[in-house]
């Protein structure tokens, strides 16, 4: 029998890995979200990949998906003399009105209303916090001054962070508009927000979407800022899905916090049904190596563990030496951990009574414990919204997780769902005839054999595709 990895794989493309040779092999390897990042991609070359994806799904009849990564508002200082090092005490004039050369008197920020933002005695810390700056002055306009609490050498362009302060600047700049739309109306499966830190951000982008699309595209909210975390609940009512992004989260956050903050995130996110993907830093060192350090093992492990629905590569494929051979390696961890009897999710019926979904909630729930206290080895479900498949996904049955429906705009968003695995089926037979037909293609997809149990999920009457409303335990 077809043995499938259920933890998903999401991979960025950049200059290592831009061709379709190598896009085809990353999938071949177990890639199953391929990531356009925007902080990167101009307009032109994301199309470009975005055509060769399609091209090799329609060739190779495969459902990968394609997630827009919006870059957000980036915080950066400007251009930057060469060989200048801040030493520890220093102070230092930081502008925000126009551009110059910086060097160890003055810098610019590309953030207009810092010095109306920041308070006297909050931090800045630049390139990921190995510079560490506090406010002593501002003028509430356009300059502030601050002292050197951690020196270092300082270059062009290094992203800063302020913890301490609460930013003005909104979610979306004019950069993440225009690749909104672009990505919208091509049509991409999922759309992940950088920094989200409001529910408010979310529905900013769900309308540019609604604007520029008829089709609803799903999408993932990135919690790396300290508010985001606060309020991950109001996030998580509005978002299809969450990004543990541990990059910037570190540094905006006491690291030694991100362990724990990450579990919190995967609970909240299983217990509302969304998807949850864990990011940064997952297997950096084979950027340059061909094996991972023991660290970067357990971290992948412990993600899955954790319940994580996918894991996330970023420059070890976007930009590494080696990009098929980490596709390889987390692969190989993956396969080994997922199916481990220590991950226990804790199961718990659904409570809201009064939902219009309730029905079909309490059906999916049923399903995936009769599938485990039967050993069956698919659960096989009708949908036309990708509701079920959801549902099913967050309970991680031990079966395999078959998603059969007739709307071609689901079927590669489904592809980041743990252990699902997507087929068109557009056949408006009888219920007994729907079964037998999709049980059918499950056999000769070599997911089940002769004499398996599969859990089926239907609606009745069938035609109607209505909410699943029926439960049956079929033997092939």
């Amino acid at each position: 029998m077809k043995r499938i990895k259920k933890t998903k794989i999401i991979a960025t493309l950049g200059p290592s890995t831009s061709s379709i040779d190598m896009i085809e092999k990353l999938i071949n390897e177990g890639v199953d979200v391929l990531r356009i990042n925007f902080s990167h991609s101009t307009h032109e070359e994301a199309k470009k990949i975005i055509n060769n994806i399609r091209e090799l799904n329609e060739k190779k009849s495969l459902n990968t998906a394609i997630l827009a990564d919006l870059q957000g508002p980036k915080l950066r200082i400007g251009e930057i003399r060469e060989n200048t090092i801040l030493s520890e005490g220093d102070i230092l004039t930081v502008k925000t009105d126009k551009e110059f050369l910086g060097d160890k008197e003055k810098i610019y920020l590309n953030y207009r209303d810092l010095a109306k933002d920041i308070q006297k005695g909050e931090k800045i810390l630049v390139d990921d916090g190995k510079i560490i700056l506090k406010a002593i002055n501002t003028d509430s306009k356009n300059t502030i001054q601050v002292e050197v609490i951690q020196g270092g050498d300082l270059s062009s362009n290094k992203g800063f962070n302020l913890p301490n302060t609460n930013i003005s600047q909104p979610a979306l700049t004019k950069k993440d508009i225009e690749d909104a739309i672009f990505a919208t109306k091509e049509n991409v499966d999922w759309i992940a927000l950088s920094f989200v830190r409001h529910k408010s951000d979310i529905e900013s982008l769900k309308s540019i979407i609604e604007n520029n699309s008829n089709h609803r595209i799903p999408i993932i909210a990135k919690i790396e800022k300290p508010e985001g975390v606060k309020n991950i609940d109001e996030i998580m009512e509005v978002a299809s899905g969450i990004m543990v992004a541990r990059g910037d989260l570190g540094v905006e956050i006491n690291a030694a916090e991100v362990p724990l903050i990450q579990k919190k995130l995967v609970h909240k996110a299983k217990k509302a049904r969304i998807p949850v993907i864990i990011a940064t830093q997952m297997m950096e060192s084979m950027m340059k190596s061909l094996n991972p350090n023991r660290a970067e093992v357990n971290d992948v492990a412990n993600s899955v563990m954790d319940g994580a629905d996918a894991v996330m590569l970023s420059g070890e494929t976007s930009v590494g030496d080696h990009p098929i051979e980490v596709v390889q390696t987390i692969s190989r961890i993956l396969s080994k951990v997922e199916n481990s009897d220590l991950i226990s999710l804790k199961h718990k019926h659904p409570v809201d009574y009064e939902s219009d979904r309730f029905i079909t909630k309490s059906i999916c729930f049923h399903a995936s414990k009769i599938a485990n206290d039967t050993k069956a080895k698919a659960i096989s479900t009708l949908t036309n919204s990708g509701y079920t498949a959801y549902q099913i996904s967050s309970w991680r049955p031990k079966s395999h997780i078959l998603v059969f429906t007739s709307n071609k705009r689901i079927l590669s968003q489904l592809n980041l769902l743990w252990g699902v695995k997507a087929f068109y089926y557009d056949e408006l037979e009888t219920t007994d005839k729907t079964i037998e037909q999709i049980n059918k293609i499950a056999y000769e997809n070599k997911y089940l054999q002769k004499d398996d149990r599969v859990i089926n999920l239907t609606s009745m009457p069938v035609e109607k595709k209505g909410m699943v409303n029926t439960i049956r335990v079929s033997k092939i």
